[in-house]
C-alpha cells in the first residue's frame, strides 16, 4: 500500500496538485502543462509495457542478467524519490524527461508490487485483502492533495512543494526497504501471476478488441479531470477556500473504490459492472459541468474517484474469462490502450483552449467530450452483453 502510494499517489499524481502553484509562478502555462502531463503517461505506458513483455525479453536476449522484482521496485520507488526533488529545480527543457522517467518508475512500481502482494495474499488465503493494496493510489493521492492546499495557504513556491513531496516519498520508501530487501520477491513474470486459467475456451478476437477499445475510452474519460482539477476549480470558484480540497476528495473515492471492488460478487457479467463505472465517472465530471460549485465539484470529485480502481479490477478479470491461457497479454494490449487514452486527453485540451474564447469554456468542453466518451463507454459494454453473453456460469 505505501509503495503504490508513493509510486502512483507521488510518482505519477503530485503534478496535479502542484500545477496551479507552477502557473501561479509563472514557471509554466496550460498548453506546456497538457504536454508534461502527457509525458509522464506515455512513461506509465512503456513501463507497463516493458513489464509485459519481460519473460520474452529476457529469452531473445538471454545474455541479459536477470533481476529479481524487489529490485525492480527498490529502483523504482528510488527513482521515484528523485526525480521527484529534480523537479524542484528550474530546467523547464528537462522536466518531461523527468515526468517520463517518474511514468516508468512508476508503472515498474505498480507492476511488481502488485504481482508479490497479491501472490502472498493467495498463499494466505486472503485474496479478498487484495483491495487493501489498492488504496495506496488514493492514500498517496490524498495526502499530496492536504499538503497542496498547505503549501498554497503558507504561499509556498511549486518549487518548495516538489522538494516537500520528494522527501515524503523518500520517507514512505523507507518506510517499506526492508520489506522489498529480504529475497522474498523473486521475479515473477507477468504470465505466471496474471493469467490463471479459468478453464473457459478463449473468446473471439473480435471480443478482445471491442474490449480494448471500450478500456482505452476509460483512459481518456477520466484524464482529463484527473489532471486538470484543481485549475479547473480556481478558474470556476475564484478565491473559494474550498478548492484545494477537491483533490483529496478524490483520493477518499479512490480508497473507498478499492475497498469496495473486491467486495462486489463476481458470479455475474463484469461488463454490466464496467459499465456501471463509466456511467458512475461520468455522471461525476457532469455534475461538476452543471454545477460548477462547491456541491458539484464535491461531488462529482467522489463520484470520479469510486470506479478509480473498480474498472482496473473488472476489466482485468474480464480478461482472464475471454483468455484464460495468455491473459498476459492481453492485460498488456489492454494497459497500451488506457495509456493512449490517458496521453490523448491532456493535448486535446491545450488544442481546445487555444481556440476557446475563455479558459472556463476551453475547460467545459473538454469535459463534455470526456463525459461523452464514458458513456460511448457504457454503451459499448452493454452492447457487448447482448452480442456477446456469457455462456453459463462455468465461463466465470
Amino acid at each position: 500500500m505505501l509503495a503504490l502510494a508513493t509510486a502512483m499517489g507521488i510518482g505519477r499524481f503530485a503534478f496535479t496538485p502542484l500545477l496551479p502553484m507552477m502557473l501561479s509562478d509563472g514557471v509554466i502555462d496550460l498548453p506546456s502543462a497538457s504536454w508534461l502531463a502527457s509525458a509522464n503517461y506515455l512513461g506509465y505506458l512503456v513501463g507497463a509495457l516493458l513489464c509485459t513483455f519481460q519473460p520474452w525479453i529476457w529469452k531473445r536476449f538471454s545474455f541479459l542478467p536477470q533481476v529479481a522484482g524487489s529490485t525492480w521496485v527498490r529502483v523504482g520507488l528510488v527513482a521515484t524519490t528523485v526525480l521527484t526533488l529534480s523537479m524542484a529545480i528550474h530546467l523547464p527543457w528537462a522536466w518531461p524527461v523527468l515526468r517520463f522517467a517518474a511514468g516508468v518508475a512508476s508503472a515498474l512500481v505498480f507492476v511488481y508490487t502488485s504481482g508479490w502482494c497479491l501472490a502472498q495474499l493467495a498463499r494466505l488465503h486472503a485474496p479478498h485483502l487484495g483491495g487493501v493494496i489498492y488504496t495506496g493510489p488514493g492514500i498517496g493521492i490524498a495526502l499530496s492533495g492536504l499538503f497542496a492546499s498547505g503549501m498554497v495557504a503558507l504561499h509556498w513556491t511549486a518549487a518548495a512543494g516538489w522538494l516537500l513531496f520528494g522527501v515524503l516519498a523518500a520517507a514512505l520508501t523507507a518506510c517499506v526497504w526492508r520489506t522489498f530487501g529480504d529475497g522474498a520477491l523473486q521475479l515473477v513474470g507477468v504470465a505466471q501471476t496474471a493469467s490463471t486459467g479459468h478453464g473457459a475456451a478463449p473468446a473471439g478476437r473480435k471480443q478482445m478488441l471491442l474490449l480494448s477499445l471500450a478500456y482505452g475510452l476509460a483512459g481518456f474519460g477520466y484524464i482529463i479531470t484527473a489532471t486538470f482539477l484543481p485549475v479547473i476549480a480556481r478558474e470556476a470558484m475564484p478565491g473559494s477556500v474550498w478548492i484545494d480540497f477537491f483533490w483529496p476528495i478524490f483520493g477518499l473515492g479512490v480508497i473507498t473504490g478499492a475497498l469496495l471492488a473486491t467486495r462486489i460478487p463476481t458470479t455475474g457479467d463484469f461488463r454490466y459492472l464496467l459499465a456501471g463505472c463509466y456511467a458512475v465517472q461520468a455522471l461525476g465530471i457532469a455534475a461538476s459541468v452543471v454545477s460548477p460549485n462547491l456541491a458539484g465539484f464535491a461531488i462529482g470529485s467522489l463520484l470520479l474517484g469510486i470506479p478509480f480502481t473498480a474498472i482496473t479490477f473488472f476489466a482485468m478479470q474480464e480478461v482472464r474469462r475471454l483468455r484464460p491461457n495468455a491473459a498476459a497479454s492481453y492485460m498488456g494490449l489492454l494497459t497500451a490502450m488506457y495509456g493512449i487514452g490517458q496521453i490523448a486527453g491532456p493535448p486535446l485540451v491545450a488544442v481546445i483552449l487555444r481556440t476557446s474564447p475563455t479558459l472556463g469554456s476551453g475547460f467545459t468542453l473538454s469535459l463534455e467530450i470526456a463525459a461523452a466518451t464514458l458513456l460511448a463507454g457504457t454503451a459499448l459494454y452493454l452492447w457487448m452483453v447482448s452480442a456477446y453473453p456469457v455462456k453459463g456460469p462455468s465461463a466465470r
